[in-house]
This record gives structure tokens, sequence and C-alpha cells, in this order.
């Protein structure tokens, strides 16, 4: 048995840059325990498997695992697959996606190198405020004062299949000057119930609107350089396009956008 395996940086268009995800093709006869060992040899934050669709309400099915484990949805990853499957001239420019988290539209906006993925997420939904202790300890393993947080924003958890810890934090300097303990906050995640930890600031001065770092370490990812849910601060610059869909004043979807490159592929005889 031959398999595809596509390496793509995604929400970038110059190589070596934005965040790597492997892209496995025509993956319906793979096992949970293969895809995991293709995962773990890729070594990426997050690779897709690329399934048949077992529905009529999408058009294929996804699977994400890290190094470690399975995870329900990954924004970069679903970006990668579908810059591949969109370079295959049967591609449909809409479809929708189906993984463990749900159903997503998706959709390939321009051609060329002009190209790029939307991806809609519906409205995360919002988790509860940290307590006192829990944020003095996420301070503490992130090596932040107290001073260094933006008061607009309260330390809080979102989201449902993919757990993150919203931080925010005053200015690019905090942002630099990070020293995460990937054990604590490897401990911490399983105590909090959040799979990640974004910090974030917001820069509206600038030609983008905010800069973030986002650590994984529960999930087997140290630091994740740039995710539908975060774009990163780890010499891998990339670039993540909003948009917000409102329904009666309240947003009612998420389209992550981003554009793709291909490293390299191959074929893994199995």
């Amino acid at each position: 048995m031959k398999i595809q395996v596509h390496q793509v940086d995604a929400f970038t268009r110059e190589r070596f840059t934005g965040n790597p995800a492997g892209v496995v093709l025509n993956a319906d006869g793979l096992g949970e325990a293969q895809m995991l060992a293709i995962a773990r040899e890729l070594n990426n934050a997050d690779t897709a498997f690329v399934l048949s669709p077992d529905g009529d309400d999408h058009g294929m099915r996804a699977r994400f695992f890290t190094p470690r484990t399975e995870v329900g949805f990954v924004g970069h990853a679903s970006v990668a697959a579908h810059y591949v499957l969109s370079r295959r001239h049967e591609a449909p420019r809409k479809l929708r996606q189906k993984s463990k988290a749900g159903i997503v539209d998706v959709e390939v906006r321009g051609t060329g190198e002009n190209r790029s993925i939307a991806v809609r997420q519906s409205a995360p939904p919002l988790g509860r405020e940290l307590n006192d202790r829990e944020r003095l300890a996420v301070l503490d393993a992130l090596a932040l004062a107290t001073d260094d947080l933006d008061t607009r924003f309260a330390m809080r958890i979102v989201g449902s299949s993919s757990t993150r810890l919203l931080i925010g934090v005053r200015g690019q300097d905090p942002l630099k000057h990070l020293k995460p303990d990937m054990t604590r906050l490897t401990t911490l995640s399983a105590q909090i119930g959040a799979a990640g930890f974004f910090v974030f600031t917001l820069t509206p001065d600038q030609e983008h609107l905010t800069e973030s770092r986002m650590f994984c370490p529960a999930l087997g990812i140290a630091e994740d350089p740039v995710s539908g849910n975060a774009h990163g601060l780890v010499h891998r610059p990339g670039r993540v396009e909003v948009e917000l869909e409102f329904k009666e004043g309240s947003v009612d979807g998420v389209w992550i956008i981003g554009q793709a490159v291909s490293i390299f592929e191959t074929e893994i005889a199995l």
C-alpha cells in the first residue's frame, strides 16, 4: 500500500515560514495507529489525513493528529489539506469538511499565486474565567507579571473541541520575553481544562491587528507557530486573515483565511 504525503507551510506564501503541516491523501485504508505513527514521523505540530465522505452532508472527511494524540479540528492543517486538494483539477471550490469536531464550510478563493483557503468556524463558546489561584499559577508558568496583563481581557477559557486559555498582555515586549515552563503548562492544562495557552496583544496601529504566541505542550506541541486559533511569534512569521459574520448584533461565525505553499511531496509504502 502506497500513500501520498505532502508537507505544506500554511498561512504564508514563503517557504520555511508559516506553520508546517503534513497532509496525507487517500487515507481511508489507514488505521488510527498508522496515522499516529505517520504524524510522529513527520513531526509537525499537526498532520491532516484526508478521507472519503461517509454521508451526504459533507464532501470529505479529515482526521488530525499531533505527534502525541488525535485532536478534533486544526485550522492550519485544514488550510494545508485544502490547498493540496485545490491543486487537483477535479477539486471543488466550495465544500464541507467533516471531522470529529463537526462539519465546517471551506472555500477556495482566488487562483494561482493569489489562491487562499477560507475555513468557517462557528463562534467559539466562552468558558469560565480563571480564579485568582489559577491565574497566578499560569502567570508563573509563563514568567509573566500581573502588570503585564491587559486588564481589558479576562483570562478565560474558550472553545469546545479544542479549548484555549486566552491571556491578553500589554504590548509586544511581554510576548518576546515569555519563558514557558512546558512541564508546568502540561499540568495546568489538565487542572484548568484548556488544551493550549494563547498569549496575545492588540496592535491596532500596525498593518496587523494582533500578535500572539500559543503553547500546547499537553498535545505534544511546545509552541504552535501559526494556527487557526493563534498566529505566533517563533521565528516562523505567518499571516492569518479573519472575517466575522454577525447575526442580530452577535458574532455568528468566523472565517479563518490563509494562503499556503508546498514544501515537498512523496510516497510512503506500508
